[in-house]
């Protein structure tokens, strides 16, 4: 499982136009999965997310998490963070998990988040949207699993 996670003074995602998700101080979090990833996976990713200290304390130092400073969690489903271009310039999918299964794991992952006392909004799975940021920093980190360990 990917994640790309962005610290965000603000995100939304739209779909035909219409806001589906927004949010405020927090991450956006462009997630993909492969073939292999499992619940374990999603656990090692959102805890991860979770517990991540990237917000500025009173020093100015990243050093506070997600749930210190209130935030929240745009997540956003991306099978194109599995694209192979390493042979032509058209990126190739194989690696991207079918769209049921992934779709799962996605719903999981924003469950998590959810559980643990954190607001969670959400694109539309599988639809064409538009993103919108603020990144605040910028920051932006690349979270990476295999088989429910953190690369």
């Amino acid at each position: 499982m990917r994640a790309v996670v962005q610290r965000v003074s603000r995100a939304q995602v739209s779909v035909d136009a219409e806001v589906v998700g927004a949010i405020g101080t927090g991450f956006l979090v462009l997630l993909g999965a492969t073939h292999s990833d499992t619940l374990a996976d999603v656990r090692v990713i959102a805890d991860k997310l979770i517990n991540l200290r990237v917000f500025e304390d009173e020093a100015g130092k990243m050093n506070l998490s997600l749930q210190q400073v209130a935030g929240s969690v745009l997540t956003v489903s991306q099978f194109t963070l599995y694209a192979d271009v390493r042979r032509g310039r058209r990126p190739a999918f194989v690696e991207a998990m079918a769209p049921e299964p992934a779709s799962a794991l996605v719903d999981a992952f924003v469950e998590h988040i959810a559980a643990a006392g954190i607001p969670v909004q959400t694109g539309r799975f599988g639809a064409m949207m538009q993103v919108e940021l603020l990144n605040s920093g910028p920051v932006t980190i690349l979270l990476e699993s295999r088989e429910g360990v953190l690369l």
